[in-house]
């Protein structure tokens, strides 16, 4: 009788700290994928932010500027695609990932080619609203950095804990998969020649 007891205890103290590895292992993860889907939030928000001054900017560079309509479509052009690319915390793959990236830098190649041709354009660069989206334009660039160094931050965690032993194997198990990083475009390192 005493040895069935001891036995007893022993399995549901065996038992107990099953189930207590597998729940705070499974909630660290849940908690870790929330933050990671969070952030990417964040980061869809600032680009939605750009996204909503570009047309402003669009229509008050028209008005000094109408000569350069294939510069203003090619803006206009890029916008929409840029928005077009649908990327949500559910489909964070590596390949959706980097087509979302390609919209988003041909978004701000065009962006680039219109500030160029801005240069040509003194009353323009002294018109206070095109002063003011312009300024807003360049904080919400900082502030797309600003999230994709938190996203990253963010996912470094996500990933390092669901790639540690024992949650790797619990990772595949409850369906945690690792998550892509923003990684820096092909000739990041190389700065833009800007020509007048």
């Amino acid at each position: 009788m005493k040895k069935t007891i001891i036995i007893v205890v022993i399995i549901v103290v065996a038992l107990f700290m099953v189930y207590s590895l597998f729940k705070g292992t499974y909630n660290t993860m849940v908690q870790n994928g929330e933050q990671v889907d969070s952030q990417w939030a964040q980061v869809e928000n600032v680009y939605q932010r750009r996204a909503d001054l570009i047309p402003n900017l669009v229509n008050t560079v028209k008005g000094f500027a109408a000569q350069e309509q294939e510069v203003l479509i090619g803006v206009v052009e890029a916008r929409a695609k840029a928005t077009s690319v649908n990327l949500n915390a559910e489909n964070l793959t590596e390949a959706n990932m980097k087509a979302f990236q390609q919209a988003q830098e041909g978004l701000s190649g065009a962006l680039s080619r219109l500030m160029v041709v801005v240069e040509k354009y003194p009353e323009l660069k002294s018109n206070q609203n095109f002063l003011e989206l312009q300024s807003q334009l360049e904080g919400t660039e900082n502030r797309i950095t600003v999230e994709r160094m938190k996203f990253n931050e963010t996912t470094r965690t996500y990933n390092t804990y669901i790639k540690s032993f024992p949650q790797n194997m619990l990772a595949g198990m409850f369906g945690f998969a690792v998550k892509p990083y923003f990684e820096a475009t092909a000739g990041a390192e190389t700065p833009p020649k800007v020509e007048f």
